[in-house]
């Protein structure tokens, strides 16, 4: 595979005011970096885009068939000129007849999405433990990415995030500003907090607090350099369809004119509303937009089906 000769620039995303809920927030719009890194992913892939990795034929990766790094990372291979194989449990039989998101884009990158059997992985197994055991193994010219970038090495792209919020604060003159993004493995809420002197808010989207708080240990043990993890209404889980988080994406739809992800960003924007009705006083909020608009490809239909006439 050749590698691509353009190298996307990611970095110096727009910001948006916009009245919500009675609020005015700036939007950190991250979706709007690339067509194909955008986001969280972006950030946390861009150490791996900007540099060289002499020897490195292939990336491995792994989690969900219609994950948000799937397709960045066939994206990250096809410039770089790798093989991407891309580990899932499974893939449903309705999603391979009839591909879509995240699925389907990787695809036509030509990302190697392999199906764990029941003889490799059984029910109780944890994927991500069972790909460190793997990672321990890999023949030389392969490069390991941990589920959803958690890496040291994704702190060089949040630097460069760090840098653009340091920056809009001190243009606009804001006042003790405060960052809300929400969290899968909290990657980046965690370095960022640890580069700005502003309060960053997170929450956690795919397990509990003390999942997210376990992620964090990993990359640093200094829990007073952690985010302030804000609490949910209550245990979601990750993926399932939830009629509040469709009712508030609308919302943010039809009044901020901004289409946002539809597995992070409604959890992420009802924690923080809710954080600020007991915080009525806070302002200069900046949220970061999550990116992962393709997966709204498939998740969107299943809400539509489900909720639309409730909604």
């Amino acid at each position: 595979m050749k590698q691509q000769n353009i190298t996307p620039v990611l970095a110096f995303s727009p910001v948006q005011s916009v009245n919500m809920a009675g609020f005015t927030f700036f939007i950190k719009r991250d979706d709007l970096l690339n067509p194909h890194f955008s986001g969280n992913k972006a950030r946390k892939f861009a150490y791996f885009l900007n540099n060289d990795f002499p020897g490195v034929k292939k990336i491995v990766g792994h989690g969900s068939v219609q994950a948000n790094s799937l397709y960045s990372l066939s994206a990250l291979a096809k410039l770089k000129g790798w093989q991407l194989d891309f580990y899932v449990r499974n893939i449903p039989g309705w999603l391979k007849a009839r591909p879509n998101g995240n699925y389907r884009a990787a695809l036509a990158l030509d990302a190697n999405i392999i199906e764990l059997d029941k003889r490799s992985l059984d029910e109780g197994t944890n994927l991500d433990a069972f790909m460190r055991l793997k990672a321990q193994h890999l023949p030389s010219g392969t490069l390991f990415m941990p589920e959803g970038g958690r890496c040291k090495q994704a702190k060089q792209g949040i630097a460069q995030l760090a840098e653009e919020i340091k920056d809009f604060c001190l243009q606009k003159a804001l006042q003790k500003p405060v960052i809300m993004l929400p969290s899968g493995t909290g990657t980046t809420a965690l370095f960022l907090q640890s580069l700005l002197p502003y309060k960053v808010l997170t929450c956690a989207c795919v397990g509990d607090q003390q999942y997210l708080t376990e992620q964090f240990s990993e990359l640093d043990s200094d829990n007073s350099v952690w985010p302030t993890i804000l609490p949910s209404r209550k245990r979601y889980q990750f993926g399932k369809l939830y009629p509040e988080f469709y009712q508030i994406w609308l919302q943010l739809k039809q009044q901020t004119g901004i289409e946002f992800d539809l597995l992070y960003d409604p959890l992420g924007w009802l924690s923080l509303l809710d954080y600020l009705k007991h915080n009525s006083s806070q302002q200069n909020i900046i949220y970061i937009h999550q990116g992962g608009l393709i997966g709204n490809e498939s998740m969107l239909p299943r809400y539509q089906r489900k909720y639309s006439r409730e909604c």
